[in-house]
C-alpha cells in the first residue's frame, strides 16, 4: 500500500536524459513534494493528475455536532 500521509502530490515530467540517469522510463510521474516518486510513468500529464485525485481524494465533509440547547443561540420571535 502506498503511504499517502503527505497531503500534497504533484505531477512531474521526467525527460529522457534524466530518465536514463535515474534508470527509469521517461514520462509523467506523480511525486511527493519532497521529490519521491509515487506512481508512473503515465503517458500524459492528465493521467498523472487523475492518479493524484484518485490517491488524494478531497476530504469528506463532517457533519456539525448538535451541542444541545445549552449551547444554541436563542431564537427571538418577531
Amino acid at each position: 500500500m502506498l503511504d499517502m500521509t503527505t497531503k500534497e502530490l504533484q505531477s512531474r515530467y521526467v525527460k529522457p536524459e534524466e530518465a536514463l540517469r535515474l534508470g527509469i522510463v521517461s514520462g509523467w510521474y506523480t511525486t511527493k513534494i519532497s521529490g519521491t516518486f509515487v506512481t508512473g510513468p503515465h503517458a500524459t500529464q492528465a493521467e498523472a493528475t487523475l492518479k493524484i485525485k484518485e490517491l488524494n481524494p478531497p476530504p469528506v465533509p463532517v457533519a456539525k455536532r448538535n451541542m444541545g440547547a445549552a449551547h444554541s443561540t436563542p431564537v427571538v420571535a418577531k
